[in-house]
This record gives structure tokens, C-alpha cells and sequence, in this order.
């Protein structure tokens, strides 16, 4: 009598899933043996490594007041990046060469734990550039006047610190600084402070809050660029080290940019570096209305 033979399933889809496993563990191998080429496959098909096309951004998500100790906090996802801002208040003396100016203190950790390219001791370089370019920002977009931080000219103003620490490193650290630390500079609230002649002391009226006296609000968006032709928004962290030259653009409210950086050996100089910025500075515009919709849903919250 013939017989026929049943095959199990399991063992049916066995060797499909060895072949899926093993076409991805090469992929992971030529990625790292070859990360030029990799990524340049993936132009290629107007796609990137990580699934977005070539001119997509990442998805973004803003949780304000998420740190219960802070005058003013907040945490943003920017893909797989995670940075969180806590903003503190202290009373301070003025400098006196500026009697009537507090102090705004912006200070970026990039800690060891949040990726393997930082070691812990000191902050690295990178982390020193992203506080002096948050610095520069602020500054010069006059986010928080410093005139608008004094108690009492000559003898006290407020002392403003932001700390921000990334968390969760995968690229593009300073697009979710900067829009963490206007988050959490929206959500703080400062303690009524009065200036005590008697005994030349301020008086906090810890029942009495109000929001900081903010001016400006900029956005950041980055960009890359691969072999002077493709213009990448927002690169991950694999993406970066392939990037000969990146691009920085900051732009308020009505599309003024206040920090513009070009980091790099090229890319945008010429007919064709005209060309690059001039869609860099579309794309920047569109995605900061995207980004301060967000943030104003944030605040809503």
C-alpha cells in the first residue's frame, strides 16, 4: 500500500526562517564592513536605512512637566533620541556691571549611558559644542531676556539653570535639546519673589506662580548631507559619521532663522550649495510649523 508522507508545519517554515535570519545577519555585516555603500543603497530607492524615505523626518512626542522637583520640565522622543530638560530657579546677585540682568545657565549631558560612543568623566566635545550652540541660540533669539529676570536692581535677580541630559542617543541631539528645552521653559513656573527692605532678603510666595516672560521661540532642524547630492533631515546616528557636511537651521515664529551652522568640508558652496540651502530652508520651515504644533499641544496638555 503506498503511503503518503505529512510534513509538519513547523518544520515546513524552518528553513525560510533560517534564510530570513541568516539574509539578515549578512545585511547587518555588510553594513558594518561597508556603511557608505549600505546607505547609498538605500538612496538609491529614495529610502533610508531606518524605513523613512529620503526626506522624512522622524516622529515626535513632547511630555511637559514630567520631572515633579523642577521649576519646568520636559521630555521629547525625536525617533529613538531622548532628551529630557529640567529648568531650576535660585536667587542670585547680579554682576555689578548689570545691575538689572539675571543669569540663563544652559548646561547638555550626553552621559555615557545613553550611548557607546560617550565614556563617562568630564562632558566630551560634543557635548561642550551643543551647551555653546544653546547658548548662542537663546541669546540671540532673546528666548528669555535676561532683563526680564530681576527682583530688585543691584540686589537680586534670578539665576535660571537648564539641564538637559539625553537619555537615549540615536542622532540629531541638538534638534531635541532645543526643542525640549522650549518645552520645559513653556511649562516652568516661578515662585512669586519679593524684595524685603528690612532685612535685605527676597520673599518667595511659594502659592503664587507665574510663567517665565518668554520672547522668541526657535526651532531647530539639521540636516546631512551625502556625496553633495542627497540632502538628509534629522540623520541617526549611523547615519552621521557618513556625513561630510551638516546643516543647521533655527527659525522663530515667523521663519527668521537665528542660528544657521554649515559643520564640515563642503557641500554647500557654489550654484549647487545655493540650490541645497534653498531647500533646506523650505523643508526647515515646514518641519518647525510641524514641530511648534506639537509643542503647543504639549502646553495644552
Amino acid at each position: 500500500m503506498a503511503t503518503t508522507a505529512t510534513q509538519n508545519p513547523a518544520s515546513s517554515g524552518q528553513p525560510m526562517a533560517e534564510s530570513s535570519t541568516s539574509a539578515a545577519a549578512a545585511a547587518a555585516v555588510y553594513q558594518r564592513l561597508h556603511p557608505d555603500s549600505y546607505l547609498s543603497r538605500y538612496l538609491a530607492k529614495d529610502y533610508r536605512p531606518d524605513g523613512r524615505t529620503v526626506k522624512q523626518w522622524r516622529d515626535v512626542s513632547i511630555n511637559a512637566g514630567s520631572i515633579s522637583t523642577a521649576e519646568g520640565s520636559a521630555l521629547v522622543r525625536m525617533g529613538e533620541t531622548t532628551i529630557v530638560c529640567g529648568i531650576k530657579a535660585e536667587v542670585a546677585e547680579p554682576n555689578t556691571s548689570t545691575p538689572e540682568e539675571g543669569f540663563v545657565v544652559p548646561n547638555v549631558d550626553l552621559p555615557a549611558i545613553c550611548s557607546p560612543k560617550f565614556k563617562p568623566g568630564p562632558p566630551g566635545d560634543e557635548a561642550q559644542t551643543l551647551s555653546n550652540w544653546l547658548n548662542d541660540l537663546i541669546v540671540s533669539s532673546q528666548t528669555l531676556p535676561t532683563s526680564s529676570l530681576c527682583i530688585r536692581p543691584g540686589k537680586a535677580v534670578w539665576a535660571i539653570y537648564i539641564d538637559v541630559v539625553c537619555i537615549n542617543y540615536d542622532g540629531n541631539a541638538f534638534d531635541a535639546t532645543v526643542l525640549a528645552v522650549m518645552a520645559a521653559l513653556r511649562n516652568t513656573r516661578l515662585p512669586r519673589a519679593n524684595w524685603n527692605d528690612e532685612t535685605s532678603k527676597v520673599v518667595c510666595v511659594r502659592d503664587e506662580t507665574y510663567p517665565l516672560p518668554l520672547g522668541r521661540i526657535p526651532l531647530s532642524c539639521s540636516f546631512g548631507i551625502f556625496r553633495s547630492s542627497y540632502l538628509l533631515p534629522d540623520p541617526t546616528s549611523f547615519e552621521a559619521p557618513l556625513l561630510p557636511t551638516t546643516l543647521t537651521i533655527a527659525l522663530d515664529e515667523q521663519s527668521r532663522g537665528y542660528l544657521v551652522r554649515n559643520e564640515g568640508l563642503g557641500g554647500v558652496t557654489g550654484q549647487s550649495g545655493e540650490k541645497i540651502v534653498a531647500e533646506a530652508w523650505a523643508l526647515a520651515e515646514k518641519r518647525a510649523k510641524e514641530l511648534r504644533e506639537i509643542l503647543q499641544d504639549s502646553v495644552a496638555a
